[in-house]
């Protein structure tokens, strides 16, 4: 159950982040107004996911120590760097994937502790 949630914040986070994105395309080259930007509905998701992922830390945080549930947040990396890839196309290096698995390696040693 604990993992579960702790995937679940990761993936909510992770979306948080994307809507994000989509919400300032949408603005660029357009003027929108502040209103308009603050209820522009890519935002409100971002709000939301972002507001859901924060209320199920809290309970990782209560099932978990948090020098164990911290670092494993580190997926989000991950998660955000195949949606950059995948979905918007953003080129990533070598380098980077290298620094992608090493975070899947921490995560995953971290993981034999829980």
């Amino acid at each position: 159950m604990t993992i579960a949630l702790l995937l679940a914040t990761c993936l909510l986070t992770c979306l948080g982040q994307v809507a994000q994105k989509f919400a300032v395309e949408g603005w660029r080259g357009r003027h929108p107004g502040l209103l308009s930007r603050l209820f522009s509905p890519w935002l409100l998701l971002a709000i939301a996911s972002l507001g859901g992922g924060l209320l199920l830390w809290l309970l990782v945080l209560q099932r978990l120590e948090v020098g164990l549930a911290y670092p494993m947040l580190s997926l989000n990396f991950v998660f955000v760097t195949l949606v950059a890839h995948y979905l918007f196309h953003e080129p990533i290096d070598a380098r980077h994937w290298f620094g992608v698995a090493l975070i899947v390696a921490g995560v995953a040693l971290l993981g034999m502790q829980a």
